[in-house]
């Protein structure tokens, strides 16, 4: 029964897979928990907080973040250009299962 079940499951149609997609990636993860401990952050104090990340990487980040509604963009109509991001109400929900892997991860690091 249970190879039945398996054989005809779809990982990619789960809920699992479809959070997953949202926030894959080496940086999405540290952009939107960002956001949560700092609420309205400029692209250049993202990119400091981040060290390596390159404005191409971060940049296309930020748009796929937008693009999936999790954080918001507003750009202010001056010279030189104004550009915050914030979290979404849709990202906001998000944070209780980023804040859960942040506290798993410290009660249950392996310490060498």
């Amino acid at each position: 029964m249970i190879q039945n079940y398996i054989e005809n499951a779809n990982f990619e149609d789960t809920g699992f897979a479809y959070t997953l997609s949202l926030i894959s990636g080496k940086h999405k993860m540290v952009i939107l928990y960002c956001l949560m401990e700092f609420e309205t952050v400029r692209f250049n104090e993202l990119k400091r907080y981040l060290k390596t990340i390159s404005d191409k990487t971060l940049s296309t980040n930020l748009k796929e973040l937008e693009a999936d509604k999790l954080i918001v963009r507003t750009e202010y109509p001056q010279i030189p250009p104004k550009v915050e991001y914030t979290l979404s109400e849709r990202g906001k929900t998000l944070m209780t299962v980023l804040d859960q892997l942040c506290v798993w991860g410290e009660e249950n690091r392996l310490i060498e």
